[in-house]
């Protein structure tokens, strides 16, 4: 199955395909990656990349997901080839397209670090989201401006909450 991941600006076609002996090949970008996937979950894995080993967490849900590794939070977007075009099908264009962010998980807002009308860069921390006695950075998925700012400090949030709006 074809991939494509939207990550810091960038986007990167990435080729999944389960072997009949239950190993995993994986491409990015049209070259292979040598790779071994434990799933201990639906939302917990271990992949070995090369010689590097990555505990993975992952939240959300498709196409807008956090990735957890190696104590760093990344936001991701990943689409489908099918979605891609079904999409374009119905008219909606394939990629997707918002750039709003939301909460990962419910949670208390503790800092919000921009203003309606800040320039914001790819990966910038704009808000920071207590859950579970964890301070969890929430960053720009892509360069901005931000429209309006709906975090207030002090508020709860569940997950997938409206956080930050760009234009």
């Amino acid at each position: 199955m074809r991939y494509f991941v939207q990550a810091g600006g960038r986007e990167h076609e990435v080729e999944i395909a389960t072997r009949p002996d239950g190993s995993v090949a994986a491409s990015v970008g049209g070259r292979a990656v040598a790779l071994d996937v434990v799933a201990f979950s639906e939302r917990e894995l271990s992949v070995r990349v090369g010689a590097r080993v990555l505990d993975l967490t992952i939240e959300g849900n498709a196409p807008e997901l956090g990735v957890i590794a190696s104590g760093t939070r990344t936001y991701v977007q990943v689409e489908s080839e099918r979605s891609r075009v079904a999409g374009r099908a119905k008219g909606g264009g394939g990629a997707v397209k918002s750039r709003d962010l939301r909460a990962p998980m419910p949670g208390r807002v503790i800092k919000v670090f921009v203003n309606e009308g800040d320039e914001v860069a790819a990966g910038q921390p704009l808000v920071i989201v207590e859950a579970m006695k964890m301070e969890n950075e929430v960053k720009a998925k892509g360069p901005g401006v931000v429209a309006k700012v709906h975090a207030q400090v002090g508020a709860t949030v569940e997950a997938n909450a409206l956080l930050v709006s760009f234009t």
